[in-house]
């Protein structure tokens, strides 16, 4: 092998490096972004409560949003109730994978006619 292509066999050995590095450092989390694992942590704690809310008879799944970063979940939205707000809460809390519940939810004056 000459020189020059011993050089190119070199450089190309560390441009696929840079590559192999960029690429995995893309998927890391930083302080600010949630790493590709935890984005799916997330997603499925989002599915589990609103399958929760869906299937009890306290919470109406259409009135409470729920969003989940790294773990946290926060409901927000207008409940009928306090105790629909309770409840929501409660499931949230004994959802797998969950850290804290931070609810946001409104209790809604009843309709004066």
């Amino acid at each position: 092998m000459n020189l020059l292509s011993r050089i190119q066999n070199v450089r190309a050995q560390l441009i696929l490096a840079g590559l192999v590095l960029a690429i995995l450092s893309a998927c890391a989390p930083t302080g600010t972004q949630r790493g590709t694992g935890e984005y799916i942590d997330d997603t499925a704690i989002t599915s589990r409560i609103k399958t929760a809310f869906a299937t009890s008879p306290e919470v109406k799944a259409t009135e409470v949003q729920v969003e989940t970063y790294r773990g946290t979940v926060q409901l927000s939205g207008f409940v009928d109730s306090s105790e629909s707000a309770l409840r929501a809460a409660q499931i949230a809390r004994e959802t797998p994978g969950v850290k804290e519940v931070r609810n946001s939810m409104v209790v809604r004056e009843p309709r004066r006619e």
